[in-house]
């Protein structure tokens, strides 16, 4: 029982890794990237550098017109939605293509927010960029609040806390799933 339970543990795993690595790219009218930490100097950690900088790409290339960059204030004091659009206004992108929610929280609460700031403007389709792992739930998250999510990409920044991250992200994946 127990060497079952651990392989279908373990099967679940490898399938989220492999579907958040699996980059698809298509335009979409907004790429959505959530917060995580702020460095004590009010900058981006180079994890969240990461995620703009996949976004960063995307939107380079023309595959949507506009980034919502969506955190809350941590643990470090700082606004990371706010962090984040610094970021990307010193990378070249025009203050009228970021969009910040301050009030991403949690995942759910950064797709709540994006569907509700999506369905005011008329947008149809996001773009998710974030870690690998991540990825699969935040497109769940972000499919249950009604967003038609076109592409992924995900950050390409790996570290030793992916050895946490990536199981986290399993029951994470199977808690919302099982959500009603």
């Amino acid at each position: 029982m127990v060497s079952s339970t651990a392989g279908v543990f373990l099967l679940a795993t490898a399938t989220l890794v492999l579907a958040g690595l699996h980059d698809k790219l298509a335009p979409a009218d907004v790429i959505v990237v959530p917060g995580n930490t702020i460095l004590p100097d009010g900058t981006p950690s180079p994890r969240l550098q990461a995620r703009l900088d996949a976004a960063l790409t995307q939107f380079q290339a023309g595959l949507a017109p506009r980034i919502l960059v969506s955190g809350a204030t941590g643990k470090e004091g700082f606004d990371e939605a706010a962090s984040m659009a610094r970021y990307l206004l010193k990378r070249g992108v025009p203050a009228s293509a970021i969009i910040e929610d301050s009030q991403g929280w949690t995942t759910d609460a950064t797709a709540r927010n994006a569907a509700l700031l999506m369905r005011q403007h008329g947008w149809k389709t996001a773009m998710v960029a974030t870690q690998y792992f991540h990825v699969p739930r935040f497109r769940l998250a972000l499919a249950r609040a009604g967003i038609a999510v076109s592409g992924q990409v995900h950050a390409p920044y790996f570290e030793l806390r992916d050895l946490y991250s990536v199981p986290r992200e399993t029951v994470g994946y199977a808690v919302y799933f099982a959500r009603p």
